[in-house]
């Protein structure tokens, strides 16, 4: 079979469409037929090399995807031949004492398929089957495979870790992005106010038309000082932050007294400068989050699958032009998700 690969970290002309070994099916595993991936700004960091990741090279990278199931282990009770399923690439060990409290994502040992282990860009992939979930079959393989990574990891920021309440107002930053779009709706959703940032009129108008009530474009204008003026002085309860080094002390200065801001990345450098004073004396809360539950991921998953959340696509490419796809994502062309096919599906 075929499969994105590379053998080392580097640049995007380390990427290759390579043919690779057929995935062996353990006991547990599922082996997909896979139809469609995604990218995640997450395949950009593995490729060029994160501080303690050591890979079994060559890696094949991907952790979002979807397709049909055509084989299964001998111990697999939760999907049969033609089911079709999709990725979600959170792995615990099920045994630790964080996993015994249902919270997964903080396991001992927690690591992410096509991140710390083969991912799911190739013709076919075999999955534990703990780490997929079904999808109706109605739902295009765009949508399956470019939802379950970043709207669980939005679902959990804000409804989780956040508390997100009705009464409450949210400002989302890089609103088009990846986590940035999901949580835009979900904010929405939650029933909250919303504040939205983005860098071209393209992308202000679709969080309107996606949830946002109040939008600016933050290279015109400083959003810190446009949400201190939007609100009266008062800020906004909670920010979503995915960015980082490039956004976090105007991200503090956002946020009301008490409020909370949550983050699952640092897509601009993981080592920004703080405002301590201003954190001690407003009082506010700083909240990681990474993944979701097996139960997160079905609640905010079944409200993909019935509409009520829209994964927003930016192109769709055969895996042999992953290296495209990784530019469009390092050069901020366009927004939304990057869709990967197999060559073979595009035949």
């Amino acid at each position: 079979m075929h499969a994105v690969t590379f053998t080392g970290h580097g640049d995007t002309d380390v990427i290759e469409y390579a043919e690779v070994p057929d995935p062996t099916v353990g006991p547990e595993d599922v082996l997909i037929d896979v139809k469609a991936g995604a990218l995640n700004h997450l395949d950009v960091w593995v490729r060029r090399g994160l501080p303690g990741l050591d890979l079994e090279m060559p890696h094949v990278p991907g952790s979002d995807g979807a397709g049909v199931v055509v084989e299964t282990g001998e111990n697999v009770t939760r999907f049969s031949e033609g089911d079709h399923v999709a990725l979600s690439a959170g792995v615990s060990c099920g045994e630790c004492e964080f996993c015994r409290r249902g919270q997964y994502p903080l396991c001992v040992s927690y690591h992410v398929v096509g991140e710390h282990v083969p991912g799911v860009h190739a013709e076919y992939a075999a999955v534990d089957q703990d780490n997929l979930i079904p999808v109706p079959a109605d739902v295009d393989w765009t949508t399956a495979a470019s939802s379950t990574l970043v709207f669980q990891t939005a679902w959990r920021m804000l409804i989780d870790r956040a508390d997100l309440s009705a009464s409450e107002s949210v400002l989302v930053l890089g609103a088009s992005g990846g986590v940035g779009h999901a949580a835009l709706q979900i904010a929405d959703y939650a029933g909250a106010e919303v504040y939205a940032t983005g860098s071209s009129e393209a992308k202000l108008r679709y969080a309107e038309e996606h949830g946002a009530d109040h939008v600016v474009n933050y290279e015109e204008e400083n959003f810190a000082d446009w949400v201190r003026a939007e609100t009266g002085k008062r800020g906004v309860d909670v920010v979503v932050d995915y960015i980082g080094a490039g956004t976090w002390q105007d991200s503090i200065k956002s946020l009301a007294k008490g409020g909370r801001l949550v983050t699952c990345g640092g897509t601009a450098g993981p080592s920004p400068q703080t405002d301590i004073p201003r954190i001690f004396w407003n009082q506010l809360t700083i909240l990681g989050s990474t993944m979701a539950t097996p139960g997160q991921v079905d609640d905010v998953m079944s409200l993909v699958w019935d509409g009520t959340f829209e994964p927003a696509i930016r192109d769709v490419l055969p895996m042999s032009d992953t290296g495209r796809a990784h530019e469009l994502l390092e050069n901020r062309e366009g927004f939304g998700k990057v869709v990967v096919e197999p060559d073979s599906e595009l035949e």
